[in-house]
């Protein structure tokens, strides 16, 4: 017998993405001051944090994330069917349900786990799964989990995901979207994809991981910015560890999905539940993102503060109104330099580079945050500017 070592071409596979330059590397931040952090002993400005609002140090979301540890301890011990289910995510399960007008939610563990948990229950291997493109790779594994047959359209090409569908009119059909995708930050389709599944027969699933607390009048999300509701997208996911500055997702939509998702998906029997602090902690930032508007708006005016100075320094972005800032940079190498070159500056903005995007499309993932201010924008771009002017 002679297997092959897959520790062995685990390693092989890893040279193959250093000699190429693509190897990840983590770097460990130390500390962090509002908008700052320490990597490698370095105080930078950190233009690469998901927290869009500025919540995640929020003295409020802290308090009651302490508290609620005081009195529940740090973990909930078990899953949410054995006794893990505190009052407190029973009370967060309303209130993300009640914001996102929605009958129920359900919390999961992470973002991952939630689309996972939504394609298994969902889905079987007499069904088909229509997905777009460039939606995040949780989705893709979902559905290739599932069983079902994964068809993907080009991205937010409507008339692409409509072939797709009628290419087998007679399966049961799930077609999913991101609302915002995260390394494009632009908006999916979602009125014409409601209006497709319709006419198809389709369930719509959004994941709005980097559209909720962002997008809407009350920040309840990409699916109420385009004016739709649960009659539209039945079944809608999103994550608490972007906008809301905490860590996990929910699932939320109609009775009968939630109860199905609580006996059926794997990722929510089978795993301990939230600590119940983190649930404490989350209530609370979901009252900030609804009710404090400001930060939405500061944010907007930071989004076309960021696009006006990049277009007059002639720096390539993607088409973006979300606080995802794709600048376009094409070969991972000039990504990297363009990267190196900031972090020199003063600024941490990693580069993204396949297989995370498309070959010849790595970037500098530029993500803005109510947290940051005019002249800290002013600062990141001159720098940019700098750098981008000067040959690799």
């Amino acid at each position: 017998m002679n297997r092959p070592p897959l520790l062995s071409r685990l390693a092989r596979a890893s040279g193959d993405r250093a000699r190429d330059a693509l190897l990840r590397r983590l770097r460990t931040i130390t500390d962090v001051e509002g908008s700052h952090v320490v990597v490698d002993g370095k105080r930078l400005l950190n233009f690469a944090s998901n927290d869009y609002l500025g919540l995640a140090q929020h003295p409020a979301v802290v308090e009651a994330l302490v508290g609620a540890a005081r009195r529940w301890g740090v973990g909930a011990s078990a899953a949410h069917l054995l006794g893990g289910h505190r009052e407190e995510h029973d009370l967060l399960e309303r209130e993300l349900a009640a914001w996102c007008g929605r009958d129920r939610a359900a919390l999961f563990s992470t973002g991952y786990m939630a689309n996972l948990g939504i394609m298994q229950a969902l889905l079987d291997p007499r069904a088909v799964c229509i997905q777009d493109k460039l939606n995040h790779v949780c989705l893709i594994d979902g559905a290739r989990l599932s069983g079902a047959r994964l068809r993907r359209y080009v991205h937010a090409d409507v008339d692409s995901a409509r072939r797709q569908l009628d290419s087998d009119p007679a399966a049961a059909a799930l077609l999913a979207t991101d609302g915002v995708f995260s390394m494009d930050g632009d908006i999916a389709p979602l009125q014409a994809l409601a209006r497709l599944c319709r006419e198809q027969q389709a369930t719509l699933v959004v994941d709005d991981a980097h559209g909720l607390g962002v997008l809407g009048a009350d920040g309840s999300g990409s699916v109420a910015d385009a004016g739709l509701g649960q009659a539209d997208v039945p079944v809608y996911m999103a994550t608490l560890g972007k906008a809301l500055g905490v860590a996990g997702a929910f699932v939320a939509g109609s009775e009968a999905l939630v109860d199905g998702l609580i006996q059926f998906a794997r990722t929510h029997v089978y795993t301990t539940a939230m600590p119940p602090a983190l649930a404490a902690a989350t209530r609370v930032a979901v009252r900030l993102a609804r009710d404090e508007a400001w930060r939405r708006e500061k944010l907007a005016r930071l989004i076309t503060q960021f696009r006006a100075g990049a277009t007059r320094r002639g720096i390539a972005l993607a088409e973006s109104r979300t606080p995802i800032q794709p600048v376009l940079v094409g070969k991972s190498d000039e990504a990297t330099r363009l990267s190196a070159q900031l972090e020199a500056a003063g600024f941490f903005v990693p580069a993204i580079r396949p297989p995370t995007v498309a070959e010849n499309g790595a970037r500098l993932r530029v993500t803005l945050s109510a947290a940051h201010e005019e002249a800290d924008v002013d600062a990141l771009l001159a720098a940019l500017g700098a750098s981008w002017a000067t040959p690799g």
